[in-house]
């Protein structure tokens, strides 16, 4: 098998805070008007992301991963994950604020839940008048003092709120405190983990009246209680360029904003490349076939690949690799 660009079926999640937004804006086949996210490419166990196109369509992503081992993933990424798919790419729709989170660094994630940790990234792609983002703690804090202000009920007060608009970009680091606010359509990239600490939900209650389960103790020696400014994403979005937005450990980002089709020699890659398509639209195409994602849509290209074509006009693209 010569192996193409794939398209994967959405998996689409009601949350509690969710909307209608992913229908709305992006198009996704929602069926009620609280939902929250789209997984876009997930090797999360019991939510399995499945290939929509071409020779394979009905395959699953851990099944690809099996069968072709470094051919998709790469050598250096099979070698450090096996048979793990190290990302999960998600479009998150927040019509109410999510709850005030948290999430454990991969040691404690690998000796409480047997998991990854949760470093994630977020791209703004909509955002109301007036939206915000929660992340971080507004000054140094104490975990005498943040445990005080939850008796209290007055972490709100502790917390560093950030006004967002199309474009912005934040990288949220482990441990650190945050929420997305009301009336944000996101794109987020993140290690493969479903690990969430939850310390404040709101007061809410869910569909059965009940208050969703919080993770007070599991989270107080997950917490990075200092006061950083590291979040904020500055990047280049020079037109017809690889723009790097964010690099670490666990993945790296690229900014592409098209006017022009866009060649890329990538023999030396040895990663799988991920493309989300925040504008417009582009034709995905390797040297075994193409694939077309709109707004709203994802595509994986296999590492075998020696060159990516970008055939476009216009389109904004994240573009995603280890």
């Amino acid at each position: 098998m010569h192996l193409y660009p794939f398209k994967f079926q959405p998996i689409l999640k009601e949350r509690l805070w969710g909307g209608t937004k992913l229908g709305d804006v992006l198009g996704k086949p929602i069926t009620n008007d609280i939902t929250g996210e789209s997984w876009e490419l997930s090797a999360v166990e019991g939510d399995v992301s499945v290939v929509a196109n071409g020779q394979i369509a009905g395959a699953s992503l851990q099944e690809l991963i099996d069968k072709y081992g470094s051919d998709l993933l790469g050598k250096s990424v099979a070698q450090r994950f096996g048979r793990e798919f190290p990302i999960l790419i998600k479009f998150i729709d927040a019509k109410q604020d999510l709850s005030i989170q948290l999430h454990p660094n991969d040691a404690l994630a690998k000796e409480r839940h047997n998991s990854f940790g949760k470093t994630e990234m977020w791209y703004v792609m909509d955002a109301d008048e007036q939206a915000n983002l929660i992340v971080g703690f507004n000054k140094e804090v104490t975990q005498e003092e943040y445990a005080r202000s939850l008796e209290d009920d007055t972490l709100l007060d502790l917390l560093n709120y950030e006004a967002v608009k199309e474009g912005d970009t934040f990288f949220i680091n482990t441990g650190k405190i945050h929420a997305i606010g009301a009336g944000v359509l996101l794109a987020e990239i993140q290690q493969t983990s479903d690990i969430t600490y939850r310390v404040f939900d709101f007061n809410r209650k869910d569909k059965n009246g009940n208050l969703r389960e919080l993770h007070t103790d599991l989270a107080l020696d997950a917490i990075d209680y200092s006061k950083k400014d590291d979040f904020k994403v500055h990047y280049s979005q020079e037109m017809d360029k690889v723009n790097n937005m964010v690099d670490c450990p666990y993945f790296k980002t690229n900014f592409l904003n098209l006017s022009a089709d866009l060649k890329q020699d990538v023999t030396k890659r040895d990663s799988f490349t991920i493309y989300m398509c925040t504008a417009g639209a582009a034709t995905i195409e390797n040297d075994n076939g193409s694939v077309v994602i709109k707004k709203g849509e994802t595509a994986l290209v296999p590492a075998s690949s020696n060159t990516i074509n970008i055939h476009t006009d216009n389109a904004k693209l994240l573009e995603v690799t280890i």
